[in-house]
């Protein structure tokens, strides 16, 4: 069977092009084992990636889906770590690939080193599965202790999805829902079926694991496991002006819905293990 995998230079970074029999096909930086581009089958790009990304070693790529461990933001549960951890622009090593007769994946993997002791004394193994097939994109992150102590830790897939016009973006499935507010540092519950957007928002929705993002025709079905809260995030206009590595205009032309566990920490004992999940289905373009 032919290799489903071919490396290519992406910016100056390695870069894995995962491609399915039917034509769908990801691209993802060894750099944080980042997903920068997903492109259905007979389909466009799904993914926001900023045209101004700093690909620099040791930097964040801005867009696509970066992932996220073993702290998300200020939010815990080790506030002493960079924010958002510091997996996302470490590289990750090409552990394994296949091919279906309908999808082809790839694994990558990151374990402790030296360099990340310095920065969190632990031993761990992370290991992200990028799947594409059709219409769907399937993100699975593997993580397991690896070390002689406990440790709590978050993670999350912050995923950038590309929109053509936010104002014409809903987002279904978070009526009823709890959520914190961190604009306004307030818990509240969502009342709208069909969330709208006009400029900043920074919520965490608790129990949000299956989401439809509506944009005109298209629709986006966003699905969750074990990874129980969702992330919605857009910078506004004011901040994403005052953002080196991202043009002042493009807050409208994004939306992040990310797959998270934050507020109830996971604590893995010595040997444990852990999986989250999150796929991406494109219904209707």
């Amino acid at each position: 069977m032919t290799e489903p995998t071919s490396f290519h230079d992406h910016h100056g970074q390695p870069a894995l092009l995962i491609r399915s029999p039917d034509g769908a096909q990801t691209t993802v930086l060894l750099h944080g084992a980042h997903v920068v581009s997903w492109v259905p089958a007979g389909g466009t790009e799904q993914l926001y990636l900023s045209p101004t990304a700093d690909y620099s070693a040791g930097k964040a790529v801005r867009g696509g889906i970066p992932v996220i461990f073993p702290q998300f933001e200020k939010k815990g549960p080790d506030r002493s770590l960079p924010r958002h951890g510091f997996v996302r622009n470490r590289a990750w090593q090409l552990e394994s690939q296949r091919q279906g007769t309908a999808h082809s994946q790839a694994t990558l993997r990151l374990s402790d080193s030296e360099e990340t002791r310095d920065l969190w004394p632990h031993g761990f193994e992370l290991e992200l599965t990028v799947s594409v097939s059709g219409s769907q994109l399937e993100l699975e992150l593997y993580v397991r202790n690896s070390g002689s102590t406990v440790w709590p830790f978050s993670a999350a897939l912050h995923t950038y999805l590309a929109v053509s016009e936010l104002a014409r973006a809903r987002l279904h499935g978070l009526q009823g829902l709890t959520y914190i507010d961190n604009l306004r540092n307030a818990e509240a519950t969502e009342e709208h079926p069909e969330k709208s957007f006009s400029g900043e928002i920074d919520r965490i929705y608790e129990k949000a694991s299956s989401l439809l993002l509506t944009e005109g025709k298209r629709q986006l079905r966003i699905q969750s496991d074990n990874l129980p809260d969702a992330v919605v995030w857009n910078p506004g206009p004011d901040k994403c002006a005052a953002l080196s590595d991202m043009p002042a205009p493009d807050w409208e032309h994004m939306l992040c819905v990310e797959a998270a566990r934050i507020l109830q920490p996971k604590t893995l004992s010595p040997g444990e293990e852990w999986t989250g999940r999150q796929s991406l289905t494109l219904l209707a373009a």
